[in-house]
């Protein structure tokens, strides 16, 4: 099968198209003939070596972990996933690749477009575990670093669903996408602390950052000095700050993976696709998505 594989760690250029052995399912496990593959920043993170402690890889390495496909083959134990049964969710080999393994999937709704569904997993997942972790619930404030990027957007729209009062940073290019989402945007650069003030004059009750971008400190500070409900899923001073660095995924996430699924497709829950790139232009796709501040999810297609 042809699936993107690096043998080293470095930039998008160690990324190449290559013909490898294709997985077959083991026991608990379904293999899906992948039709859209989500990009996520974690994915370059890993590439360049960042991640070693957490993530080590084995060389050669097929990238990814976020798909949507087709099962085509199911292992011994499996009872609830059928041949034909179209699904999205995580895989357990790299999805920048024709077929891939899974364990984690949930259906893909008839409404829900494959790059819609492959987008979907990661952003869910994460926000779901993170404002759980940060136990908001209706009533209080939560400010959102990276409110329109894909996983803040995501979780704003989950925090606004819980009743919570949301105050979502991003550029002014994005103010009125975030409006539409029931959050009230700030703008980033100098000043964003007087400006979430002014916006939250009740004070701020939890804080996800969504960036990794240095905005730790400014969090403790709009909390009023304490690292107490905070959480950042991208800065990796974290832990000499006092603060939780959430990683995942979270285990048995698949039945509200089902449920965000169907609200997608019905239109409640929002994911913003940039863009398309065949498979071929992965090295292209983690570039652009390694710049930053993409208007929405990068998806590659097989």
């Amino acid at each position: 099968m042809k699936a993107i594989v690096y043998e080293e760690y470095g930039g998008p250029e160690v990324l190449r198209l290559a013909e490898v052995e294709e997985p077959h399912a083991a026991p608990g496990q379904v293999r899906l003939k992948i039709v859209a593959v989500g990009v996520n920043p974690i994915d370059h993170k890993i590439r360049r070596g960042w991640l070693q402690q957490v993530f080590p890889v084995t060389f050669p390495a097929v990238p990814g972990t976020e798909a949507a496909g087709i099962v085509d083959e199911v292992g011994e134990g499996v009872t609830d996933i059928s041949v034909g049964d179209e699904v999205l969710g995580f895989t357990v080999t790299g999805a920048y690749a024709e077929y891939a393994l899974a364990v984690d999937v949930a259906p893909k709704p008839a409404g829900l477009g494959w790059e819609s569904a492959a987008a979907l997993p990661a952003a869910a997942e994460t926000s779901h575990r993170v404002l759980d972790t940060l136990k908001v619930t209706g009533g209080e404030t939560l400010l959102v670093h990276g409110a329109a990027g894909v996983v803040g957007s995501v979780g704003v729209q989950l925090a606004v669903a819980r009743g919570a009062t949301v105050i979502g940073t991003a550029s002014e290019a994005n103010h009125d996408y975030l409006r539409s989402l029931g959050v009230t945007p700030v703008a980033y650069g100098d000043g964003l602390a007087d400006r979430v003030r002014a916006a939250a004059p009740q004070g701020i009750d939890a804080v996800y950052d969504a960036t990794g971008y240095n905005v730790l400190e400014l969090s403790i500070d709009l909390r009023g000095g304490t690292t107490d409900r905070i959480v950042t899923i991208a800065d990796m001073r974290a832990a000499e700050l006092g603060i939780t660095l959430s990683t995942g995924p979270s285990l048995q996430f698949q039945p509200t993976l089902a449920d965000y699924a169907r609200l997608a497709a019905d239109s409640r829950l929002r994911v913003r696709i940039d863009r398309s790139f065949p498979l071929a232009d992965a090295a292209k796709a983690q570039e652009l998505s390694e710049a930053g501040h993409p208007r929405g999810k990068l998806v590659l297609r097989p």
